[in-house]
């Protein structure tokens, strides 16, 4: 299909595409299935009961990737839908998600995304989000389930790159024994943008584990609030770890929880909310950068 420049534009920013991929792949545009196409280990089907695929990953895929892609260019336009995945045990998949939105008026797009993952399978999820155009009510509000079986890992990378007025993003985990899950975010906020970031981690298993980093920066007059909480119900270890720079009027707030409901379990959390040091900045323009292009390359560094 001709993408547009601005479809373009989204694609590359939201999941590094210049073009529509070959292999397992879906994309919806405007609340409409553009393109779907399955592979011989990667089977995707439409829901017939409501908007969204089942995606099957079967256990002789490795290595292989599965593009997800959504973008809304549509003024007024409010998607949603709801993705299941099924990865069979063994299987080894990188699935690229990511929402795109560019409207003039208000936009939306709610994913539901619900992972079922098989015994000793490996998954890396990268989920990027960004807003662009000029309306004042582009919002994208992620829902994750995650429910991991024994000896399964999840890699979880995920980026608001900026843009995006309004977002709730929760993420729902379940770990059985061996199980292990890394996330990493960054999120970005300016204006007057709302960002919140809920996560819930049942560690159910024994050697079962989690390690959660989100690093944020918020500008403008813009608001985040990250809550995080870890249930430890075994021999278990869960991190989480909560970075943010306060820029101009924002606010960040941090609310991390640990619960040990087994004497096994080790929990720890991290928060720190700070502001960029003048050194830094100075010593950025004596190499002549201004002191905007200094900031913007601090912050830069920080959400790598």
């Amino acid at each position: 299909m001709k993408l547009d420049n601005i479809t373009k534009n989204l694609l590359k920013e939201i999941a590094g595409l210049h073009e529509i991929p070959n292999g397992a792949v879906s994309f919806r545009l405007n609340g409409k299935s553009e393109t779907l196409r399955s592979t011989p280990h990667i089977e995707i089907k439409k829901k017939t009961d409501k908007p969204g695929i089942d995606i099957y990953i079967h256990s002789n895929c490795k290595n292989e990737a599965c593009h997800i892609p959504v973008i809304v260019n549509s003024n007024d336009f409010h998607d949603l839908v709801y993705n299941d995945f099924y990865i069979e045990p063994g299987a080894e998949v990188t699935i690229v998600a990511g929402c795109g939105v560019h409207s003039n008026g208000s936009g939306s797009h709610d994913g539901i995304h619900t992972f079922h993952v098989g015994k000793n399978s490996k998954v890396t999820y990268v989920e990027n989000h960004l807003a662009l155009g000029n309306g004042a009510n582009k919002t994208l509000n992620p829902t994750t389930i995650l429910r991991l079986d024994s000896g399964a890992s999840v890699t979880m990378n995920t980026t608001q790159i900026g843009g995006v007025d309004n977002s709730n993003r929760i993420t729902k985990v379940y770990l059985k024994d061996d199980a292990s899950l890394v996330v990493n975010e960054k999120i970005l906020t300016d204006r007057f943008n709302v960002a919140k970031t809920n996560f819930k981690v049942e560690l159910l298993g024994k050697g079962s584990k989690c390690n959660i980093v989100s690093r944020s920066v918020a500008r403008g007059e813009s608001e985040q609030v990250f809550k995080s909480n870890l249930v430890g119900k075994n021999d278990c270890f869960g991190h989480v770890e909560c970075d943010g720079i306060l820029l101009d009027n924002a606010r960040i707030d941090s609310v991390p929880m640990v619960s040990a409901k087994s004497n096994l379990a080790s929990l720890s959390h991290e928060a720190s909310i700070g502001k960029i040091a003048g050194e830094q900045i100075i010593k950025l323009m004596t190499l002549g950068l201004t002191e905007g292009d200094a900031v913007n390359k601090i912050i830069e560094g920080f959400l790598k």
